[in-house]
């Protein structure tokens, strides 16, 4: 049964649709939280390459690092009878609005260009929903990166960690020279980031498909499990006094001016490091994150179509062939950070670290460690994932027991199942 926020939902698109609340046939409305200035730069690509075709863009950010503003945006945007052409959505979230039948239909376009012979599958069942596509996957982006200030490292000795017990030396080494180890933004979803990477690095990759993909009782309540949150309270050390409500660019900063030597963070932190004019890869290193070589955590933005009426329907499908072409994935994640959806653009004009991340998603897919990412949407349903951010956040801001954050875990997982 639908929920009622469904049903009202349903009623008052229908009614948009026919009493044309919807955008003119030539232009497009674009919910999203793309807002730092490496974000808004990526979004200008899409701008400029649909007024090419002469589609014109209503720009709808709304601002907020993990997109949980957004999201409260668009229920209220639909509700009133007034959705956008399209919605950024992270994985999970396009699920949730597939299944309240919510969502548009775009399987005549994606067939006709051959969508389903380019995305891999286990980004393309995010989109596809019952045999029908009703998002479009714009990038791949890899959370389990370990970003170095290269100048910083160099200058002290360092070499990058491959183990967390190598990272906790050299935090310890630059925590003594009075330089900040890791440079941390004190928000859930960032908290979350961090942990991913623990419970993956410590725990491999089979641990992390039970623990957090598949919530297996036993994986969570584990010494390994322990053993995750005991590095996270090590790494709570390892931060900043003043990082409570920091936003996720703002802790990049940090990194490129050496205010702090390294940050957890996916890979659209390389948005703010071209506009720094620093090269990533050479001023600034990526390596994957301790313990995680040889495993591709990923999250990618979808563009959720939303029933507009026939009238608008061109608009929107040529708002997705242009997010689905070649030309625009290569030169979107470009600027984005991230790399194409699509796996037969070209990886020539990307940087040293987009390359690597190529690779190892070849690689991941093939070995099976190509896998959703809690912290970004693409592991668990929004409430679960809530009820996990939750105890992660209370552990990372307080004295508890790793025993009792184990516990709580569990307990809040159930709670929310």
């Amino acid at each position: 049964m639908k929920s009622t926020f469904a049903s009202l939902a349903i009623a008052a698109a229908l009614n948009a649709s026919v009493s044309g609340f919807a955008l003119a046939q030539d232009s497009v409305e674009v919910l999203h939280w793309w807002t730092s200035g490496g974000e808004a730069a990526a979004v200008s690509v899409l701008k400029d390459d649909l007024q090419k075709q002469g589609v014109g863009w209503q720009d709808m950010p709304v601002a907020g690092g993990g997109g949980e503003a957004a999201n409260t945006a668009l229920k209220a945007r639909v509700t009133s009878g007034n959705p956008p052409t399209a919605a950024q959505l992270l994985g999970m979230a396009v699920n949730e609005w597939s299944e309240e039948g919510l969502l548009g239909d775009l399987t005549s376009i994606a067939d006709q260009e051959g969508w389903g012979k380019v995305v891999p599958d286990v980004i393309k069942n995010f989109a596809v929903h019952d045999g029908k596509w009703q998002a479009v996957p714009v990038n791949i982006h890899r959370p389990n990166w370990l970003w170095i200030n290269a100048k910083v490292f160099k200058d002290n000795g360092l070499e990058p960690p491959k183990t967390w017990d190598e990272f906790n030396a050299v935090a310890d080494k630059l925590k003594e020279k009075g330089i900040v180890p890791l440079a941390h933004g004190g928000q859930p979803w960032q908290d979350a980031t961090v942990f991913d990477d623990v419970v993956l690095g410590i725990g491999g990759p089979e641990f992390y498909k039970r623990a957090i993909l598949e919530l297996d009782d036993a994986a969570l309540d584990s010494d390994t499990m322990v053993k995750v949150f005991d590095q996270m309270r090590k790494i709570r050390g390892y931060v900043d006094p003043n990082f409570s409500g920091r936003d996720w660019n703002l802790a990049t900063a940090m990194v490129l001016k050496g205010e702090a030597a390294m940050q957890l963070m996916g890979d659209w932190t390389k948005g703010e490091i071209v506009k720094a004019n620093l090269t990533p890869g050479v001023d600034i290193l990526c390596v994957t994150a301790p313990g995680t070589e040889g495993s591709f955590l990923f999250n990618t933005d979808f563009f959720a179509m939303f029933p507009v009426g026939d009238s608008k329907l061109a608009a929107q499908h040529k708002f997705a062939a242009s997010v689905m072409s070649p030309s625009f994935q290569e030169a979107f994640n470009l600027v984005k950070g991230s790399i194409p959806a699509r796996t037969d653009v070209s990886g020539d004009k990307f940087d040293a670290c987009a390359k690597k991340s190529m690779g190892d998603l070849k690689s991941a897919v093939s070995s099976g460690t190509l896998m959703g990412s809690l912290a970004h949407g693409h592991a668990e349903p929004a409430g679960i994932q809530r009820a996990m951010f939750d105890v992660v956040t209370q552990h990372f801001n307080s004295d508890m027991p790793s025993k009792d954050a184990v516990a709580a875990l569990v307990t809040a997982i159930n709670a929310a199942r």
